[in-house]
């Protein structure tokens, strides 16, 4: 894979651990040269962050390599991130509710599955939106969910990448459905959809595997109906499990890494979904985030010159309309 060393500044792994076409280091020439293509197009409208390899690689493959549908993915997605001012909340955000959000909706990353990528878990089944909104706010909610992405983007998946060895990309999804009956089928099914749409538009490419357990009667039968109007290779992606699930979740998260509660062994201080545990916080393979130490950079000292003329706004930031939902490959 030909990297671009204007933005391709990794200092982990860069290939991908399967030989996949149209993954990193498993490129054909016409889809490295779709980079390319897509990386021109984009600079020539104005736009400078996020341009590296791997980042387009992923919006390329969540449009199946057209390039056009790519690059009207990536400019929604600068928009939306200008109208939230992401790039300026992330390194400056504080969550302090979520030790309390978490008693009404448990969502954390722990540790790692068996291929070195974080696990991500969710409790459906214990949303109580009344209970959250006296703690904080559904936009709250959503602008934590997205600088969780960021920092899952990094540090948290190059520090597993160091320590598989190979470029590690997505996460091991875990949703327990136990106690989603039909009485809270409505408002845990209408924050899921913001949430879902926030990551299939923004964050393509993210998804390695989705275990939803604790199934509830007849889950199965609905997906079965549901599955036959997805991508094939989504579906592969995605378990379906009742209360049996154990077997099949050690099967791919060692029971070391895997919360008691879901069958495993871990008993963290302070409760798994409050320990962020994992290759992000040991001395060896984390890093400072980029975000970060951009954060932490001293500003130049004034100099003085003549005035010049302000420079256009670039179209990240001129950008008002926000992004419709548009369907992603996962």
């Amino acid at each position: 894979m030909e990297l671009e060393p204007k933005y391709d500044d990794y200092d982990y792994p860069t290939t991908a651990p399967n030989a996949q076409e149209g993954h990193p280091g498993h490129l054909t020439p016409q889809q490295q040269a779709q980079v390319t293509q897509l990386r021109l197009m984009l600079e020539s409208e104005g736009y400078t962050k996020r341009l590296d390899t791997l980042t387009l690689l992923r919006f390329l493959r969540a449009r199946k390599f057209d390039v056009n549908l790519a690059k009207e993915m990536f400019v929604e997605c600068e928009k939306w991130r200008a109208e939230t001012k992401l790039d300026e909340t992330v390194p400056e955000w504080e969550y302090p509710e979520k030790e309390e959000v978490s008693k009404y909706y448990p969502q954390y990353y722990h540790k790692t599955d068996k291929d070195g990528r974080p696990v991500y878990i969710e409790q459906l089944g214990k949303i109580d939106l009344n209970a959250m909104y006296k703690i904080t706010t559904a936009e709250r909610m959503l602008t934590n969910l997205a600088v969780e992405y960021e920092r899952l983007a990094d540090p948290r998946l190059p520090a597993c990448s160091r320590k598989a060895g190979v470029l590690l990309e997505t996460c091991c999804t875990i949703m327990d459905l136990k106690g989603v009956g039909l009485t809270k089928a409505p408002q845990v099914f209408g924050y899921v959809k913001q949430a879902s749409t926030l990551s299939q538009n923004y964050y393509p490419e993210r998804l390695g595997k989705l275990y939803l357990i604790n199934a509830p009667w007849g889950f199965s039968t609905v997906w079965n109906v549901i599955k036959a109007w997805l991508d094939p290779v989504t579906v592969s992606k995605i378990h379906v499990l009742g209360s049996g699930y154990s077997k099949e979740l050690l099967g791919q998260v060692p029971a070391e890494n895997l919360p008691k509660e879901f069958g495993g062994s871990c008993q963290c201080a302070g409760g798994c979904h409050m320990s962020d545990m994992g290759p992000w916080r040991e001395e060896q393979w984390a890093r400072p985030a980029k975000w970060e130490k951009k954060a932490d950079a001293p500003a130049a000292a004034p100099v003085a010159t003549e005035a010049a003329p302000a420079p256009a706004a670039e179209p990240a930031v001129a950008a008002t309309e926000a992004a419709a939902p548009a369907p992603a490959a996962a």
